[in-house]
């Protein structure tokens, strides 16, 4: 699958996936349910539009390992977990699933124009990936985004 066919995924299929969730379903895998999950995704796609950010956790001679996953068709595996969030789940941020749901809308719009409009030709850092270009940020999205659906079962 291209680049664009990715992006396509997440700018159109992604959320009719994730309205198929309620928000309390349990998952596959891992301690987040349905609603944590968007709420999680939406926080990512934040921080690639530089809305939140955290310290860079992996070494320097590290990154082209790291990138070299990225650039790859390899997917997260199952309980994969980013090491600088808690154990835990984060307590839920909007009242239900359809707001998260239409938050995590709203990110995903913000992360296009912030690269296609704002700021093209720009980079923000990932906390384990380091600096990513838009096109590498589409890449990790996908990956990101499809590792979740797995774990509640949509993909």
């Amino acid at each position: 699958m291209d680049k664009t066919a990715k992006l396509n995924f997440i700018q159109n299929e992604l959320i009719t996936l994730l309205s198929q969730l309620v928000a309390g379903k349990s998952s596959n895998w891992g301690k987040m349910n349905a609603q944590q999950m968007v709420e999680h995704l939406s926080d990512f796609f934040r921080v690639s539009t530089k809305k939140i950010s955290f310290p860079l956790v992996t070494p320097a001679e590290h990154l082209p390992k790291y990138k070299e996953f990225l650039l790859s068709d390899k997917m997260f595996r199952e309980n994969t977990k980013a090491p600088m969030l808690p154990d835990e789940p984060f307590a839920l941020k909007e009242l239900s699933m359809q707001q998260a749901i239409e938050k995590l809308q709203e990110e995903i719009n913000s992360f296009i124009a912030f690269f296609e409009s704002a700021n093209p030709g720009t980079t923000s850092q990932h906390p384990v990936f380091g600096d990513l270009n838009y096109e590498e940020w589409i890449l990790l999205h996908y990956k990101h985004v499809v590792h979740h659906a797995r774990q509640f079962g949509l993909a």
